[in-house]
């Protein structure tokens, strides 16, 4: 029979905007006497016009996070949390882990929690590698004779052994997350909780780390995972939890759910790409925009032969890219990677970028099945990930006019179709 580790019951988390710390500590008291005493704030913002509803006003600073969120988690899953920027996500596994406690409902967790929040979360910038790993160690529970026991592992895990006697304020944000990552992961945690913070790590780095929730999952253990990642989610995660505007959208397996989160993205046209925020890369230069064209130019949502994948980008902090590479990678409905497109495969050789410049990449056939598609881009350069916003368009194939327009594609042969040219031996 199956064990509940994680139990929640009508799960809320409200925040007042600006009540508290936005302003002279005699306003703070003000506010707080007047809840406390089940008055009206008198520094709330209400509208002076005639006939204002003053109690709505006033609660015009409220924001719900979390609202009536339930579920159980069973011993031994692997469960992903996905959801756009804003839908709870953060807020829930932070009060999963008690960094906040909930407006209202409950939370009853079975089990000793590691949980790796934030890059940097419980280490201190003037303290070693070392003595931060027994620092983080001991706020997880662990007595000092454990964390010995383990240190060696977790260093190892790491590959800092030449920086372990370094303090953590000369890291880089990458190797905060790693040295954190292997605290957490080799501190035998009933529950495992993981934000997003493991983009920030490099792909090898990455890859090791979903070994290592993969093998604590096979231990018996429980692991939550917030991602932006669906092959990740769907890699490792047997259920999946899909927030929206703060509840809960969808539950079920990942495919289904990763889906209809894939499936709220807009048919890209013209996609600015200055605010994504699932991307990785070393920041020297950032994609600005995405734009899909039709062989006459112009832009178009749909992609047949002869379409143009546009990107415009500009380099930071004055860098200069030498021969950078680009590819755009094409993902199914489901989040898988296709096929990709890469610059380097067509000879072209870049030369040195400082600015604002733009590259196209012209397909005459995608031999992808009529329906939608979702594109990643990456640019790369020197061996290393520059920028990488990850499921950040959309398009549509559809039949190519006089020539697949009559033809019965069966998706369930395959992924996409090859054109070919047939002739008869006898002929």
């Amino acid at each position: 029979m199956s064990e509940t580790v994680i139990q929640v019951r009508d799960l809320s988390k409200r925040y007042r905007l600006g009540v508290i710390g936005g302003r002279r500590l005699v306003d703070d008291i003000n506010s707080s006497m007047a809840r406390l005493l089940g008055r009206q704030d008198p520094l709330a913002k209400v509208d002076l016009l005639p006939g204002a509803d003053k109690q709505k006003a006033a609660r015009s600073d409220e924001m719900w996070a979390l609202q009536n969120v339930s579920f159980d988690v069973e011993k031994g899953a692997v469960i992903g949390i996905i959801g756009r920027n804003g839908a709870g996500k953060s807020t829930l596994l932070k009060i999963l882990s008690r960094v906040t406690a909930p407006t209202t409902g409950e939370v009853r967790v079975k089990g000793r929690i590691a949980s790796l929040l934030e890059v940097g979360t419980g280490f201190h910038p003037e303290l070693t590698g070392r003595e931060n790993v027994f620092l983080n160690g001991a706020i997880y529970g662990m007595t000092k004779a454990e964390i010995r026991d383990r240190f060696d592992e977790i260093v190892e895990f790491s590959g800092f052994e030449k920086y372990i006697d370094t303090p953590v304020k000369r890291y880089s944000s990458g190797m905060w997350v790693r040295l954190a990552f292997a605290v957490a992961a080799h501190l035998d945690p009933e529950i495992l909780i993981v934000d997003e913070v493991l983009a920030v790590g490099d792909a090898a780095f990455q890859e090791r780390c979903l070994g290592k929730m993969e093998k604590v999952a096979g231990d018996g253990r429980t692991v939550l995972l917030v991602s932006h990642n669906m092959s990740t989610i769907q890699q490792i995660c047997k259920e999946c939890i899909m927030l929206k505007n703060g509840s809960i959208h969808k539950v079920g397996a990942p495919g289904s759910v990763v889906s209809e989160y894939l499936s709220e993205t807009r048919v890209a046209t013209n996609v600015d790409l200055t605010q994504w925020q699932d991307r990785t890369g070393n920041g020297f230069a950032k994609l600005s925009r995405m734009a899909f064209l039709n062989a006459d130019g112009e832009e178009a949502g749909i992609f047949p032969i002869g379409t143009t994948i546009c990107f415009d980008l500009e380099t930071t902090y004055n860098r200069e890219l030498i021969d950078p590479l680009f590819e755009v990678i094409i993902h199914d409905p489901a989040g898988e990677p296709l096929m990709h497109l890469r610059s380097e495969h067509d000879g072209l050789r870049i030369g040195k970028v400082n600015g604002r410049t733009s590259v196209r990449a012209r397909v005459d056939n995608v031999g992808l099945y009529p329906g939608r598609y979702f594109v990643s881009a990456r640019i790369a350069a020197g061996g290393r990930n520059v920028d990488f916003p990850r499921l950040c368009g959309s398009f549509q194939v559809t039949p190519s006019p006089g020539r697949h327009g009559d033809l019965r594609l069966n998706p369930k042969w395959g992924k996409y179709h090859l054109d070919s040219t047939w002739t008869r031996g006898d002929q």
